[in-house]
């Protein structure tokens, strides 16, 4: 037992649910963002502009989501190069076999196959050739064996979760928007949770409420701490900035979580919002304005998982660019101040709590 702990300490294989549930989840939504979310905007500017040159670049920058993703884990858990690089065709099979829940089979065939590539790292003299065999053999094998099971699950879930949505707007709309919202929040990536479980429609239009109720409400309640730099840094970055803040008074949390189940439901009930964009868009709230962007690319082009679900190409109106803004922005920015006021009257919160360091 003491010669595997020395031996795993020294090629750097850590099992931990941080590692694995936190650094190699928040890679793969990089890896995810920088393909399929990035082509996907491409792609639709492309066709609403006639440029056929935009269109091509977007559905190649989409084309290897796989292997962009399962590189990304791979330099989370810090892979040598060969192994690093074996990884493209792992990523590439678990994606395509794992069909609409890819981004999970992915997730758990790469972690599996970078450590197996880890262990056999640079322990011959033809690692040339064992390292790139060991980590491509393993993970293509698991990809056909396991991703298609995995996949069906994945989005199976995601399916019960849009029905379950549809058929109970009020309360699911908050469950999901409160949830995704705390996921945003947390050093996890909600954008990958909401990837993986294909978040679309109805739901995805609560978890977007969710996520843009964190992020505008934190980066507006405490303006008066970080000015203009945390408004930006919150609103268009990322609200996790105040884990450090939430830590020491865990009730500078309220504001946003109330807000957060108050614009779920309205998301849901009122604007009837969906995310028909890229799923990963359900969870990046106004992160770089990803989540609005999506509604919007959802619009105009569901994607395939969305249109399986019933969605439809359609021209906005007044109504749902209204419906959009006040979700995404002007709710969340007027309610959780107001909120956090009461807090701050009931001696829960005082200032100084938000200041990011």
């Amino acid at each position: 037992m003491v010669r595997i702990r020395t031996f795993l300490k020294r090629k750097n294989i850590v099992f931990s649910a941080k590692r694995y549930g936190i650094d190699a989840l928040g890679a793969m939504a990089q890896g995810l963002f920088c393909s399929l979310l990035i082509g996907t905007i491409i792609k639709t500017l492309g066709q609403q502009l006639h440029v056929q040159m935009l269109i091509d670049v977007g559905a190649y920058a989409m084309a290897v989501a796989g292997p962009a993703m399962a590189v990304a884990i791979g330099r989370a858990l810090q892979a040598d190069a060969m192994v690093l690089y074996s990884l493209a065709a792992v990523g590439w099979a678990a994606n395509v076999e794992g069909g609409a829940g890819g981004p999970l089979a992915v997730l758990i065939i790469a972690v599996i196959a970078a450590e197996c590539g880890k262990a056999v790292s640079k322990e011959t003299k033809i690692d040339i050739l064992v390292t790139p065999a060991v980590t491509i053999l393993i993970g293509v094998g698991l990809a056909k064996l396991i991703a298609p099971p995995i996949g069906t699950a994945a989005s199976g879930f995601g399916i019960l979760i849009d029905q379950a949505t549809k058929l109970q707007p009020f309360w699911m709309g908050i469950a999901v928007s409160v949830l995704v919202g705390i996921a945003l929040t947390l050093p996890i990536s909600s954008a990958a949770i909401c990837s993986v479980l294909a978040l679309t429609g109805l739901a995805g239009g609560a978890a977007l409420a969710g996520c843009c109720a964190q992020m505008v409400g934190f980066a507006v309640m405490s303006f008066k701490e970080n000015k203009w730099g945390g408004l930006v840094s919150q609103g268009l970055g990322t609200s996790m900035l105040q884990m450090p803040n939430i830590v020491k008074n865990p009730r500078i949390w309220i504001a946003p979580i109330v807000a957060s189940a108050i614009t779920g439901p309205i998301a849901t009930c009122v604007f009837r919002l969906e995310m028909n964009g890229a799923p990963i868009n359900s969870g990046m709230g106004t992160c770089g304005l990803c989540g609005p962007i999506g509604v919007i690319t959802g619009w105009v082009s569901p994607v395939e998982s969305a249109v399986e679900l019933g969605a439809q190409a359609i021209t906005p109106g007044a109504f749902e660019w209204i419906g959009l803004l006040l979700v995404s922005i002007v709710l969340p920015a007027v309610i959780t101040p107001l909120v956090n006021l009461v807090c701050k009257k009931l001696g829960w919160v005082k200032d100084g709590d938000m200041k990011l360091q």
